[in-house]
């Protein structure tokens, strides 16, 4: 209890930490976003309704940037993440609930399966290491180090085109309203299948190298032996004995790359032109969204701790060892 407590006030000072940051660094960068909007409007704007956008978007010379800082607070607890200057006059709160439920359907799904049949073929090469597996790992090394928005770049130059099943960007069809409906939900998961695999094929390298070399580390440990000594079964010390301490640490990795979800994959969405956050977080740059940027950075952060987090829990409930003092 008392390292869960220590844990606990860790997050909570490194929460406040990231959302100071988060409230000074768009601050920071260079540009106006009423000047964006002005470029926008192409000079049609009045020199009234720029002041009284200054005003609204609090960038007036009237507030000081302590008194910001703690209306920001202000707001964060009561839940108003405020209005953002690209959608205006959306608020950000909205904007978010459109788009992250594209990145969670895309990323989450993918996370989860690249994990699932990642940790199993990387049982199956550690276990049998020296078999024909092994001569996959080249492969899956390469493909763990690309990154995936290259491979992203590269499956749209191969696969999309005039008569391709695989659009080459986009949500959905042109034209369609978000809707569990028999319209829209099919057009959405054709349109999620190139990126969803280039996701696919990238990560679950990773977990297969992962997997594989702590299979082989635990499968050299004394109680392995001892389990064959035994007469157990091939499948039983496998799966057992060594695949279930072998999995510890893909265990930890597994809960933070959950966090990484929201803010993992923003350069796929890019590639694609997909509406998630990561997209969003690129317009909110191109127009100096700073509502829309702290709103984009702070669920990314609390997704970080929170998985941090999760991943002490599991690991807590899964090694007894970490559970006993000194």
């Amino acid at each position: 209890m008392k390292y869960f407590l220590q844990r606990l006030g860790f997050y909570v000072f490194t929460a406040w930490a990231a959302i100071t940051l988060n409230f000074f660094i768009p601050r920071l960068i260079p540009g106006d976003p009423v000047q964006a909007l002005i470029t926008k409007y192409q000079g049609q704007l009045s020199s009234q309704a720029i002041e009284s956008l200054y005003v609204l978007f609090g960038l007036d010379e009237n507030g000081s940037l302590w008194s910001d800082y703690v209306d920001y607070w202000k707001q964060l607890f009561g839940g108003d993440l405020g209005l953002s200057f690209a959608f205006f006059p959306t608020p950000v709160s909205e904007v978010l609930g459109d788009s992250i439920l594209w990145t969670l359907m895309l990323v989450g799904v993918t996370t989860i399966l690249s994990f699932a049949i990642g940790t199993g073929l990387g049982v199956l090469a550690g276990w049998r290491r020296g078999s024909w597996t092994d001569g996959l790992l080249p492969v899956t090394t390469f493909l763990s180090s690309v990154p995936y928005f290259w491979l992203g770049i590269i499956a749209i130059y191969l696969f999309t085109g005039p008569d391709s099943f695989f659009p080459s960007g986009g949500g959905a069809e042109v034209g369609l309203v978000p809707a569990w409906d028999v319209y829209f939900i099919p057009s959405a998961i054709q349109h999620s299948l190139l990126p969803a695999l280039t996701i696919l094929v990238s990560s679950v390298s990773g977990w297969i190298l992962s997997m594989r070399n702590m299979m082989v580390t635990v499968a050299s440990e004394d109680y392995i032996t001892v389990a064959h000594a035994k007469g157990l079964p091939e499948r039983r010390v496998a799966l057992s004995y060594a695949a279930r301490n072998a999995l510890l640490p893909n265990v930890s990795g597994f809960a933070l790359s959950l966090g990484f979800i929201v803010g993992g994959t923003f350069l796929v969405e890019i590639v694609f032109s997909y509406p998630g956050i990561g997209f969003q977080l690129f317009q909110a740059l191109g127009a100096n969204d700073y509502p829309l940027m702290q709103g984009i950075f702070l669920i990314i952060t609390i997704s970080v701790l929170v998985a941090n987090l999760l991943a002490d829990i599991a690991y807590l409930l899964l090694d007894p060892r970490t559970r006993k003092e000194g």
